[in-house]
């Protein structure tokens, strides 16, 4: 049994998915100039994070009051979950810019970004699909996230290839990498988000 239209699990969602992309733009568009941007860039994403977490407690809270749920409420649960583990890396990638003074995100990181932005909007579309009850039509999004991530992988081993052959100073190396690789770890959270909504569909169609 798929959603009806205005449950209110398939509503939760929604402002999940939707916050998610509002903070991925976010994270995207803010121009950084000076170290004072910084402060600024990750309290917003702070907020946006802090956001996210009420809706998740909102669905558990649902969850544990209802008696009948449209579809597993495990799967719910993951779903909520998952979208916010995207949400997660993307606040702690900005406080590492931050906490080491990184006010230049280099070509590699704006890769990263770009992917990760394109995968969270298909996350956007497929949870819109599955509250008008087009399981079948999600599949396609699901796909699409997975080749973000298989091009995060790339970039990945691209970006520390290239840095330890361009950069000198081992502590920036040092937080590059780790940059690089909480990048890539959000990209894995995207992938987590399609092969949950391959689930349900699965479950569901």
């Amino acid at each position: 049994m798929a959603f009806k239209k205005q449950d209110k699990f398939s509503v939760l969602l929604n402002k999940i998915s939707v916050n998610l992309k509002e903070s991925s733009n976010f994270f995207t568009e803010y121009k950084l100039k000076n170290v004072s941007d910084l402060k600024i860039f990750s309290e917003k994403m702070k907020e946006y994070e802090s956001k996210g977490d009420s809706f998740v407690h909102e669905i558990i809270k649902e969850l544990n009051d209802a008696f009948i749920t449209p579809i597993e409420r495990e799967d719910i649960l993951q779903l909520a979950m998952c979208m916010d583990d995207v949400l997660d890396g993307l606040e702690a990638t900005a406080a590492l810019f931050e906490m080491y003074s990184i006010t230049q995100a280099d070509d590699y990181m704006m890769q990263f970004v770009n992917a990760i932005e394109h995968s969270v909007v298909e996350i956007e579309k497929a949870v819109e699909l599955m509250a008008n009850k087009k399981l079948q039509q999600i599949r396609e999004h699901a796909i699409k996230i997975k080749d973000y991530e298989s091009q995060c992988d790339n970039i990945l081993r691209q970006s520390i290839k290239n840095l330890f052959i361009v950069e000198k100073d081992p502590i920036r190396i040092i937080q590059y990498k780790e940059i690089y690789e909480n990048l890539e770890d959000i990209a894995d959270s995207c992938q987590t988000v399609a092969n949950t909504l391959e689930t349900i569909i699965m479950k569901n169609a």
